[in-house]
């Protein structure tokens, strides 16, 4: 059984200010937990109902566990219907990338992408078409909100996350920068080369000014229909589609 103050601090991590403050974030579902078991991200400890106990793999003696009921679980958990299992786990230190650590493959950028369901699926797309990186600006969403998380689906382990001033980072990097725009060339005419940078703006107001001025490359997908825009977690899809077919011939 849960005390109290457990169950506290727990619910506190379900708000940015105390998952910074505590260095933690919430992860949940039997599978999410078992990817991250074996990646570089630290455990530190997992609550579960009885029934789930047997779903996990042997762990490392300094994860630690509790046994929880249904409604401890529902006291804690971020989601309207828990999945049973729910884990704490570190934030680790931010990574700055440079220019040497992005050459011969391609990175996304995001620039003020607010939405955490967009963020996750974002990642989740990157894992698929095995994209490593993907750098935010200072003003994008969290990537350890609940949602973000929950949308990953276990991607997150193994996508490298990095939040950074933009116009700074991009300054020196002396990398082709390719921009999803309204009014660029199309996408099925790029040439994307070996290596870059694959900047999406925010859903509403696209990319920034002051990071449009950064683009060498503004990439359009062509409209066919009528619709006014496309989401940037599916024009995010469509252009890492299109950068692996092409670095793949």
């Amino acid at each position: 059984m849960l005390s109290k103050s457990q169950v506290s601090f727990i619910k506190s991590l379900h708000q940015k200010k105390f998952r910074k403050e505590h260095g933690l974030f919430i992860i949940e579902g039997i599978k999410s937990i078992i990817e991250f078991i074996p990646s570089s991200y630290q455990i530190h400890s997992i609550y579960f109902l009885e029934q789930h106990q047997s779903l996990l793999p042997k762990l490392p003696p300094n994860i630690k566990l509790f046994e929880v009921n249904n409604a401890e679980l529902e006291k804690i958990s971020t989601l309207q219907a828990p999945q049973g299992i729910l884990a704490l786990v570190y934030i680790p230190e931010t990574r700055i990338f440079d220019r040497s650590t992005l050459r011969n493959n391609f990175s996304l950028v995001l620039d003020g992408v607010q939405d955490p369901g967009n963020l996750g699926t974002i990642i989740r797309t990157a894992d698929w078409f095995g994209f490593k990186n993907v750098i935010c600006s200072l003003n994008t969403v969290e990537v350890y909100n609940p949602k973000t998380v929950q949308s990953t689906m276990g991607s997150l382990c193994r996508v490298n996350v990095s939040y950074q001033d933009l116009t700074v980072w991009m300054k020196d990097l002396n990398l082709p920068v390719f921009g999803a725009m309204l009014d660029g060339n199309s996408l099925y005419e790029t040439q994307w080369g070996t290596e870059g940078l694959v900047v999406l703006g925010n859903e509403g107001q696209g990319v920034s000014p002051e990071i449009n001025k950064m683009i060498n490359y503004p990439v359009t997908i062509p409209r066919v229909g009528e619709a006014e825009s496309l989401n940037v977690a599916v024009s995010a899809a469509i252009f890492c589609s299109d950068i692996r077919r092409n670095f793949e011939k």
